[in-house]
C-alpha cells in the first residue's frame, strides 16, 4: 500500500509540472484580486480502504512585513480528531451520534508532516513543536510551529515542500467519511495569517494561528490553489474553483482544479453524485447531489440566482467563475450548511414541507458568505459577528427581496413569520440574552449564547442601525465596506470607522458625532432595550382661576372652547438608549408623528388639541428591532388582541429550532 501511494505521488508530480506549465500564461495575465500572499499547489491521493490521504504540497509564501520571518505556523485541523482530550472537544463534548461506531472501526483522526523542506534544501521537520496559544493544552495539537532555517526577508518568496499523510474522520464536524461520501474541510497543513503591527488587534508582527475550536472556524490569507486530486475510477469530485482536467493513473482517476485569490480549498467525493448545471450571468452554477434529492435543485438553484443578483446589485459582482452547491446525503448530514470559497453546502429532507422555508435560508446564508469571510475576509474565531452577523441581516433581506416578507421563514397551518421575525425571536427567546456582548472571541462563549449573539443579535442590532439611518444610507455604508475591504482583513474597527465617516458626512444633523453612542451600546455592551407606552389621558382644557391682576380680586374665567390637552406616558424600561418615533393617532382617524430622544426613563408628551387621543405607537415603523418588546410598544383606549404574531413567531421558532438541530453547523 505504501508503494503504491508513492508511485500515485510521483505520478502525480508529473501531472502537476503539466498543469503549472499551462497555467503559467494565464496567471500571468489575470489581474490579481488579493494580495496572494500563501499560494499552494496539493496533489493528494484518497486512500478509501484505509481511509487516509497521502499528498505533497508545494507552499509558496510571501513576507509582506518590513522584518525577516523565522518561523512558520501551520493550522493542523485533523488533529482536533485525534482524541477526546483536544480543545475542540473539551469545549464541543463527543457528540454520540457522530460517533457512533467509533470503537469499532476507530474512526478517530489525525494529521502529520512526515517531511518539510525550504527551497535551499533544507530539511525542517526537526524543527517543528505543536503549541497551546489560546489554552495551554498539552493535548491539543492543532497549531504546529516551524523555526527556519532561514528566514524569509522582507518583501521575499520562499518555497516549502511537505510531505504529509492523514487519517481521515469518521463523521466529525464539517468533515470526515460515512459510507461512501467523503467531505474535506480543513484538511491539509494551512498557513496561519501573520498579521502587520496595527492590522486589526495586532500590536506587533506576529502570527495569528488560533487552536481549532468548537465554535468559530477558520481564517487564512488569500491565495492561488492548483490541487489534484486521486480517487478511485468511479468517484466524482466537487471542489472549490474549476475543473481543469482528469485524466486516468491506473485504476484510479486524478481531477485537477484550480482557484484563484481565494483562502481555503474544499472538496468532496463519492461515486453517487449526479449533477445539475445552471449559469447566472457567466458564473456556472453546480449542484451536486444524490438521486434522491436531485428534485431539490428547484429550489435551490433559483434561490441562489435571486441571491446572487441581490448581493451584484448592492455590494459588487460575485468575482469567480463558478459556484458549486452540495446538498450531501442522509448519512452526510454532519457537512451541512457551511461555507467555503466558491463550494457550499446545503441541508434538505424529504419531510421538509415547502412551506418551511430551511433550504432557502440555508443556500443563502451560505452564498453570502462568500462576500463576508470569504471576500472580506474577517477572523470568525476572534469577532464572529463580523461575518455570522452581517451575513443573518442580509439572509433576511434578501429573502424578503424575493419572497413574502410576513412568511419568508416560514408558511405553515396558516401562521406566516418572516425572516426577520424569526431571527428577532429567536434572540428574544433564548435564556439568557444578556450573556455576552459581540466584543468576545467565540471560545469565549463558555455558557452558550454563541448562535444568539453572534448570529441573531448581530444581525437585530443591524437592522436597527438601518432603521435610525435609513435604507439608502445603510446600504451605502455597507457597499463601501465591502468594496473597501475585500480580499483584505478587516477588524470591526474598520467597519466603525466607515459607519461614522458616512453618518458624519450626510446625516450630520442627526448624528453629529458619528455612531460610537450605538456600538458602545449594542456591540460592547449586553443591556436590553425595551421602550413602552404607559397610559393615555385626554382632559378638557381647565377652567382660569385665581389671582391675576391683583391680589383683592380673585378671578375666574370659564374655558368657552372644546380643547384637550392630551397626555401620552412613555417610559425607557430597557439600559439601551435610541431615538424614538412617536405616532399619535386621534379619535377622528388622522395622526401625527413626534420625536424623542429616547434618554429619559419616563417621558411625558403633552399634545394639546380638539380631539381626543385614541391610541398611541412608539416605532410605528419597527425601525428599532432591537426593542425586546413590541407589544407595549402601543396603547389603545380601545380594547384590542395583542401578541398573536409574537406567539406565533416563538410557536414556529421552536418548530424550526427541532428542523436546524439538525442542520448541526450553519
Amino acid at each position: 500500500m505504501i508503494n503504491l501511494m508513492g508511485s500515485k505521488i510521483r505520478i502525480q508530480f508529473i501531472i502537476t509540472a503539466f498543469v503549472s506549465i499551462s497555467f503559467v500564461n494565464l496567471m500571468g495575465q489575470d489581474k490579481a484580486l488579493s494580495p496572494r500572499i500563501a499560494n499552494y499547489v496539493i496533489d493528494v491521493v484518497l486512500d478509501t480502504s484505509a481511509k487516509r490521504l497521502t499528498a505533497v504540497t508545494e507552499l509558496k509564501w510571501k513576507n509582506t512585513s518590513s522584518k525577516p520571518v523565522s518561523d512558520l505556523y501551520f493550522h493542523l485541523y485533523y488533529n482536533a480528531f485525534k482524541n477526546s482530550e483536544s480543545t475542540f472537544f473539551k469545549e464541543r463534548g463527543v457528540p454520540r451520534f457522530l460517533t457512533q461506531g467509533i470503537h469499532k472501526e476507530c474512526g478517530w483522526a489525525w494529521s502529520n508532516i512526515n517531511k518539510m523542506t525550504d527551497q535551499f534544501g533544507n530539511e525542517l521537520e526537526g524543527s517543528m513543536n505543536y503549541l497551546s496559544p489560546d489554552d495551554s493544552n498539552p493535548d491539543d495539537q492543532t497549531v504546529l510551529r516551524v523555526i527556519l532555517n532561514q528566514p524569509v526577508l522582507p518583501g521575499e518568496t520562499q518555497k516549502f515542500t511537505l510531505d504529509w499523510e492523514a487519517k481521515i474522520p469518521r463523521t466529525m464536524p464539517r468533515t470526515g467519511y460515512n459510507k461512501e461520501f467523503y467531505f474535506f474541510a480543513q484538511w491539509f497543513p494551512k498557513l496561519g495569517v501573520y498579521e502587520l503591527a496595527g492590522q486589526r488587534f495586532a500590536k506587533e508582527d506576529q502570527w495569528n494561528c488560533h487552536q481549532y475550536h468548537s465554535s468559530g472556524e477558520y481564517f487564512s490569507d488569500f491565495g492561488n490553489y492548483e490541487v489534484n486530486i486521486t480517487v478511485p475510477q468511479d468517484f466524482i469530485v466537487a471542489a472549490s474553483g474549476d475543473l481543469f482536467g482528469q485524466s486516468k493513473v491506473g485504476e484510479s482517476r486524478t481531477w485537477t482544479f484550480k482557484v484563484e485569490d481565494v483562502i481555503d480549498f474544499t472538496w468532496a467525493t463519492s461515486p453517487h453524485f449526479l449533477i445539475q448545471e445552471d449559469n447566472y450571468k457567466d458564473t456556472k452554477i453546480k449542484m451536486y447531489s444524490y438521486a434522491y434529492k436531485e428534485d431539490m435543485g428547484s429550489r435551490y438553484i433559483p434561490t441562489l440566482k435571486n441571491c446572487m443578483s441581490f448581493l451584484e446589485e448592492k455590494l459588487g459582482p460575485y468575482p469567480y467563475p463558478t459556484i458549486s452547491v452540495i446538498d450531501p446525503p442522509i448519512h452526510g448530514m454532519y457537512v451541512g450548511g457551511m461555507e467555503y470559497p466558491t463550494l457550499i453546502t446545503t441541508l434538505s429532507f424529504c419531510f421538509f414541507p415547502k412551506g418551511l422555508k430551511i433550504p432557502e435560508t440555508l443556500i443563502v446564508h451560505e452564498f453570502i458568505h462568500q462576500y463576508f469571510m470569504q471576500m472580506v475576509a474577517t477572523n470568525e474565531a476572534e469577532e464572529p459577528w463580523m461575518d455570522e452577523g452581517i451575513t443573518t441581516y442580509y439572509e433576511s433581506r434578501i429573502l424578503d427581496s424575493f419572497l413574502n416578507p410576513e412568511s419568508s421563514a416560514a408558511e405553515l397551518w396558516g401562521v406566516n413569520v418572516g425572516s426577520k421575525e424569526y431571527n428577532r425571536a429567536e434572540y428574544m427567546s433564548s435564556a439568557h440574552p444578556k450573556i455576552a456582548s459581540n466584543a468576545i472571541k467565540s471560545w469565549e462563549y463558555n455558557h452558550g449564547g454563541y448562535g444568539e449573539i453572534a448570529y441573531n443579535k448581530a444581525a437585530i442590532w443591524l437592522q436597527t442601525m438601518e432603521g435610525l439611518l435609513g435604507i439608502e444610507l445603510m446600504d451605502d455604508i455597507m457597499k463601501t465596506y465591502f468594496q473597501t475591504w475585500k480580499f483584505k482583513h478587516p477588524g470591526r474597527q474598520d467597519f466603525i470607522n466607515i459607519v461614522n465617516e458616512k453618518v458624519i458626512e450626510q446625516r450630520p444633523e442627526s448624528f453629529p458625532d458619528g455612531m460610537d453612542w450605538f456600538f458602545e451600546q449594542v456591540l460592547y455592551g449586553t443591556e436590553e432595550c425595551d421602550y413602552a407606552v404607559a397610559s393615555i389621558s385626554n382632559e378638557k382644557r381647565p377652567s382660569v382661576r385665581g389671582y391675576f391682576e391683583d391680589y383683592r380680586n380673585c378671578e375666574w374665567h370659564s374655558s368657552s372652547d372644546d380643547k384637550y390637552i392630551s397626555k401620552v406616558l412613555l417610559y425607557r424600561l430597557g439600559e439601551v438608549k435610541v431615538p424614538q418615533e412617536i405616532m399619535v393617532m386621534f379619535e377622528d382617524g388622522s395622526s401625527e408623528m413626534h420625536q424623542w430622544n429616547g434618554l429619559e426613563r419616563a417621558y411625558e408628551l403633552i399634545v394639546p388639541g380638539y380631539k381626543k387621543i385614541t391610541s398611541v405607537q412608539l416605532d410605528p415603523h419597527r425601525k428599532i428591532y432591537l426593542d425586546n418588546n413590541f407589544v407595549n410598544n402601543s396603547y389603545s383606549l380601545k380594547t384590542e388582541d395583542k401578541g398573536v404574531k409574537r406567539l406565533s413567531a416563538i410557536i414556529l421558532t421552536g418548530l424550526q429550532h427541532i428542523a436546524e438541530s439538525l442542520t448541526m453547523f450553519l
